[in-house]
């Protein structure tokens, strides 16, 4: 899993000679993944067909990708959050998409990820996620 910066924006009309930009942060396996993920999340926010204009799909990377950080992510699937421990985002939302499949058989086209940001050891809720920020800061699995 990788995660893609995708900016689109509908055709130019002659009515909108410059229509607005659409940022979205995608999780997907490769570029074309990632573009057909944020038109199907861009025309469920907005009125906007997929027939629009991709004005740039990248790959983003991690700042520091070697820190071992505790993710939360929050997803759109029967309202479950899940805290996961991993070096990089990508890694932390490749996990959440094999546990929710394992545990629950969701399959990753199900799933809308809202929001993952990096948490403190204290926030932690999940019992066998704390054992290792208390006693092993630098310790991971």
């Amino acid at each position: 899993m990788k995660t893609h910066k995708v900016v689109g924006r509908c055709l130019p009309t002659p009515k909108c000679h410059t229509p607005p930009l659409y940022r979205m942060r995608i999780f997907a396996p490769n570029p074309v993944v990632a573009k057909s993920r944020f038109w199907y999340f861009v025309s469920q926010l907005k009125k906007m067909k997929s027939s629009g204009e991709t004005v740039y799909c990248g790959q983003v990377f991690e700042k520091s990708p070697l820190r071992v950080k505790n993710f939360g992510i929050w997803l759109l699937c029967d309202s479950r959050s899940g805290e996961y421990r991993k070096l990089t985002t990508a890694g932390a939302v490749a996990q959440c998409y094999r546990d929710a499949g394992a545990r629950h058989r969701t399959r990753a086209r199900s799933i809308q990820i809202m929001k993952v940001g990096e948490i403190v050891a204290s926030k932690c809720r999940r019992p066998h996620k704390p054992r290792f920020t208390t006693k092993r800061p630098n310790t991971f699995f």
